[in-house]
């Protein structure tokens, strides 16, 4: 029996490791700055967030929120769909990753993505899309259950993102304390404006069914949702999809209902 003894305690070692160490497998972010000459950078309440914003001539506004990838240069693709459709693009810079000082947490960028949203709001009379990508989408379904927004977009989303740690661990990370949980899933009641959901048929890191599944969950809710699976579409390409931006633009188009000057 001592083997076996041995076996339990190695294991809650390892839980016990993995709990004080999973948030750098969350957030493994990037050192590049984003400097894209057609965004302008500031900070922004008192919360400190680090936003940047590109203005368009069309009436909507979209507040993005990238992936655990933790620096916009790597969301351009993402960034340029909305730019040449003419929108205001807005977008956090995730503290801790392209340069931007401080340490992410759930709590911390889920406060952030709310501060986003009012600075945003207090500045654009138009509607508002909120737009996430991967970890993003997350925030996205946070803020869209908090405060008005005309329409949803989750590219790669998760129902909550403990389920892949768990598949990645062999730990039960949606029971465990002090973890991280990311459940999107308990946010989804509180959406009532329509949800596109973009997910690549390849991807391999967040499996499409998980957006099938928040598809279904929306549905449950009364929410008017749109699933699209991308054939080939991986979770790194998604954006680069031959049919992603159109399906962004038609989405859009019939989502958002902007009102007259």
């Amino acid at each position: 029996m001592n083997w076996l003894w041995m076996l339990v305690g190695t294991y809650l070692l390892y839980a016990t490791v993995m709990v004080v160490a999973h948030s750098r497998f969350i957030y493994p972010f990037g050192p590049d700055p984003f400097d894209d000459p057609s965004f302008t950078q500031e900070i922004v309440g008192p919360r400190e967030v680090a936003m940047a914003l590109s203005t368009g001539e069309d009436p909507v506004a979209v507040l993005f929120f990238m992936g655990n990838g933790g620096a916009l240069a790597y969301f351009t693709f993402s960034l340029q769909a909305h730019q040449t459709a003419g929108r205001t693009v807005a977008a956090i810079e995730y503290p801790g990753g392209g340069g931007i000082p401080g340490q992410a947490s759930e709590t911390g960028l889920k406060a952030d993505a709310l501060t986003a949203y009012d600075w945003l709001a207090a500045r654009h009379d138009g509607p508002i899309v909120v737009h996430g990508y991967s970890m993003g989408t997350g925030l996205a379904v946070h803020v869209a259950a908090r405060r008005e927004v005309a329409a949803v977009i989750l590219d790669a989303p998760y129902v909550r993102m403990c389920e892949l740690m768990t598949r990645a661990s062999y730990l039960p990370a949606c029971y465990m304390p002090f973890v991280q949980k990311w459940d999107t899933a308990r946010d989804v009641p509180r959406v009532t404006a329509p949800v596109l959901i973009q997910h690549g048929e390849s991807d391999q890191l967040i499996p499409p069914a998980n957006g099938a599944r928040l598809a279904d969950l929306f549905s449950d809710a009364g929410v008017r949702v749109s699933l699209q699976v991308l054939p080939g579409g991986t979770h790194n390409n998604l954006a680069g999809h031959p049919d992603y931006r159109e399906n962004i633009s038609g989405f859009l188009a019939q989502a958002v209902v902007v009102p007259p000057e």
